[in-house]
């Protein structure tokens, strides 16, 4: 514990002498455990402290369990500004914990996607379980549909997505990926060498407007398809 307010105590002093970054704030997905190795947690609290001393703030899911809370916690302790986007079903503290600073509420998962992405400059995913791996594959989508340009980054703690990256490609080889899509993806084993890259990523070019959508009609599309389903449920021996 001492350890650990130690580093808080470091990254709030280096708060003084932020390196420049062009981010104002980057969202970071992570899982909701700790996972069982001790450096899935380091991982976690070290890109704190980097946000801290690259003046980039925290958008993330909200909670202080697992390595969410390590990273919101060390962003926090640091000085730097968390926002937490919680959807309203999991607000209760006994399902997520406490949130550190500004709490943003919202309707549902699909809305917390939404609105993390648009309050921030580039993603960060760390370790984690199936919501990490949903949400890094939709920002990447949305990137390859031109929906944004913002870098993803992938924190590949110890090899931890080594079979993620095979399996990516893979699927270039086979044809169901391309070579420019996979180029979205910013790989890096520790979070100095991957802030570093996602600071220096640019994305492909694409002049071709008619193919670029934009997070209004992403929202309205989703609008669309959740009236659709009230007004046309699904039949009950429909199989599944």
């Amino acid at each position: 514990m001492e350890n650990y307010q130690q580093q808080v105590a470091l990254a709030a002093s280096n708060k003084k002498k932020k390196m420049p970054s062009r981010f104002r704030r980057i969202c970071v997905f992570c899982g909701s455990s700790p996972g069982k190795k001790a450096s899935y947690h380091l991982a976690a609290l070290q890109l704190g402290h980097h946000l801290v001393e690259r003046g980039i703030d925290l958008v993330y899911g909200g909670g202080s369990v697992g390595l969410m809370g390590v990273v919101s916690r060390a962003v926090h302790g640091g000085g730097g500004q968390v926002v937490g986007v919680v959807p309203k079903s999991v607000l209760p503290r006994e399902l997520i914990g406490e949130t550190v600073g500004e709490v943003k509420a919202v309707s549902g998962m699909h809305q917390r996607k939404a609105e993390m992405a648009r309050h921030s400059d580039a993603f960060v995913a760390l370790p984690g379980g199936y919501g990490t791996l949903e949400e890094l594959l939709e920002v990447i989508t949305w990137s390859q549909l031109r929906i944004h340009q913002k870098p993803v980054g992938l924190l590949n703690v110890d090899g931890y997505y080594d079979s993620l990256l095979s399996f990516i490609d893979n699927a270039v080889h086979e044809g169901f990926v391309t070579p420019a899509a996979r180029r979205i993806i910013v790989a890096a084993p520790t979070p100095s060498e991957l802030l570093s890259k996602l600071e220096d990523y640019v994305p492909d070019d694409d002049d071709d407007d008619s193919k670029k959508l934009t997070w209004e009609t992403e929202v309205s599309m989703e609008q669309q398809n959740i009236g659709a389903a009230a007004v046309y449920p699904p039949k009950p021996d429909m199989a599944r």
